[in-house]
């Protein structure tokens, strides 16, 4: 069980929480959503034990609970198999005494008897402790995940950052904590693994409770949503398509209630300013008044804050923007790149697609010059001004910066007024741009990494998973920013919105070579803003089927 007992909890002068009190019961399956910087994440360090917080209570009972970060936390010379048996310390710690035994048993040290003892009782405890099935376990879980059997002996180090946060994902789900807090999930994770994870966690046997953006996700698993914003929680039945419709008439009740509240209060103010000066009605006007006073006025549902922004490329680029010849990389035994050649021009928006690993990362890096090829040549166009957007580029910001230090840093001298313009359509304005970046939530400084990249002259964009992290509304006004960007995109994504909305040109990276796909309808199925109802599903193929052929 989770639970929230008259929570509190602020930062500086932000207050995230305020008396929220809510229960997540065993084998309930619930989504968190909010906008960024709302305080999921805080939520769920708060659950977790791993932040205390200012008033009330947070936590879990009934046996331990897995948190997933958005930080993978590995350690780098841990062969991926040995990583997740982390995840198993008492058995673990049974399997190596039990080598030590044995090994003490066969060179005749200590005493025998004692030693056999010990042995019996360490594997009555490890037998109890289902350790003869954690290895199962792990294998059901890796090849759920997309792992193969010769990944199990590779390092950690070795893996990209995507398949780094699956192995942390990996370590949660083998162990079955009896409580799982899971904060985005499925942001590394391709249209198979996402699927295995939603069957995966319907049948999950604890309380869960899943951060993530991802509605057609939810759909699938939730039972339950709970929506953080402005400080309180509320809780909506259902998936994440009941939560929508629930939300909707619920405002439209709210703002129905305050329109014959306003035309209430309105009638009784005319009688009060008609009837104050007659002595007959005193009484009357004395009780409206006092009724009026005690009334809860019923508020305008605000609309929450939305970013703006718009991109217009530096400069015009030559005709041929990229060229890219027999490009080979690998990592140590590891080929990932086999004589890739790419040609991209001046316009196109270019779509990298295909599994994690699959080499997509590392052919953004090697284009940009911050990865060297072991062999072959990138050719740019001579007025080309490429800026790459890493996925993890969050990650990269200087915490004790505050947000306008931080894209200072990456303005090329552009005036403060300027900066703090372009922040304040990335929603920091005022002294939030004072705030320091280590207080923004995962969300926050996804934004503020963002603003920085975007600041920057570019005709050229190089992006890696830019919509990873970023709340619903955020993901939508980027898509449309890029959709309307007059320069050149290269960007790697499984966003069907990126690879359905924007792309020109989308290039299957797999087993070494990239592959032009011709037919979109080949790629990932419609993803978390896509259609959801089979007549949806029928008219968007249509759609895309009519604009094919144009």
């Amino acid at each position: 069980m989770l639970y929230a007992n008259k929570l509190a909890m602020s930062y500086g002068t932000r207050e995230l929480f305020s008396n929220v009190t809510f229960v997540v019961g065993d084998s309930e399956r619930v989504g968190i959503v909010g906008p960024n910087g709302a305080g999921k994440s805080t939520l769920l360090r708060l659950i977790s034990g791993q932040e205390i917080p200012e008033g009330g209570a947070a936590g879990h009972r009934g046996g331990e609970a897995g948190f997933l970060k958005q930080e993978a936390d590995l350690s780098p010379d841990f062969t991926l198999v040995d990583e997740l048996w982390k995840a198993f310390p008492e058995a673990l710690g049974i399997r190596h005494r039990l080598e030590e035994v044995g090994t003490m048993l066969e060179t005749g040290e200590g005493d025998v008897m004692e030693l056999i003892d010990e042995q019996t009782s360490l594997y009555e405890r490890y037998e109890l402790l289902d350790g003869y099935r954690i290895e199962a376990r792990i294998g059901k879980v890796l090849d759920g995940l997309g792992f193969e059997r010769p990944d199990w002996d590779k390092h950690c180090a070795d893996f990209s950052g995507g398949w780094q946060m699956r192995v942390a994902l990996a370590k949660i789900l083998a162990s079955i904590p009896e409580n799982a807090l899971l904060d985005e999930p499925t942001n590394h994770l391709d249209a198979d693994a996402r699927d295995w994870l939603a069957t995966y966690l319907k049948e999950y046997p604890g309380a869960v409770i899943i951060v993530t953006h991802d509605g057609e996700f939810m759909d699938k698993v939730v039972t339950r949503v709970m929506e953080i914003d402005r400080g309180e929680v509320t809780s909506y039945a259902g998936n994440f398509t009941a939560y929508l419709a629930e939300k909707k008439a619920r405002a439209e009740a709210r703002e129905r209630a305050r329109l014959r509240q306003r035309r209430e209060i309105t009638r009784q103010r005319r009688f009060i300013e008609r009837f104050r000066s007659k002595a007959t009605k005193a009484a009357q006007v004395r009780s409206r008044e006092a009724a009026l006073e005690k009334m809860d006025v019923i508020e305008q549902v605000r609309k929450a804050p939305e970013v703006r922004f718009a991109l217009q490329a530096n400069g015009r680029t030559e005709l041929e923007v990229l060229k890219m010849r027999s490009v080979t990389k690998s990592f140590g035994d590891n080929p990932v790149l086999l004589g890739v050649n790419l040609d991209i021009e001046r316009g196109h928006k270019v779509c990298l697609v295909g599994e994690n690993g699959g080499g997509k990362s590392t052919l953004l890096r090697i284009a940009v010059g911050s990865l060297d090829a072991d062999d072959g040549t990138v050719e740019w166009a001579e007025r080309a001004r490429p800026g790459y957007y890493d996925q993890h580029q969050d990650e990269a910001l200087n915490p004790e910066r505050t947000v306008i230090e931080e894209v200072r840093e990456g303005s090329n001298g552009a005036p403060d007024v300027r900066l703090r313009s372009i922040l304040g359509q990335f929603l920091f304005s005022g002294d939030d741009v004072f705030k320091p970046v280590k207080v923004l939530s995962g969300g926050e400084r996804s934004r503020v990494a963002l603003a920085k990249f975007l600041i920057q002259p570019t005709n050229v964009l190089l992006l890696d998973e830019p919509t990873n992290h970023l709340d619903r509304t955020t993901r939508a006004r980027l898509i449309e920013a890029l959709a309307g960007y007059d320069g050149t995109i290269i960007a790697a994504s499984h966003d069907p919105g990126i690879v359905d909305g924007i792309a020109t040109h989308v290039y299957e990276v797999k087993d070494g070579e990239a592959t032009e796909i011709l037919d979109k309808r080949k790629i990932d199925p419609i993803g978390d803003d896509g259609p959801k109802t089979a007549r949806q599903r029928r008219e968007a193929k249509e759609a895309r089927e009519a604009a094919n052929t144009r």
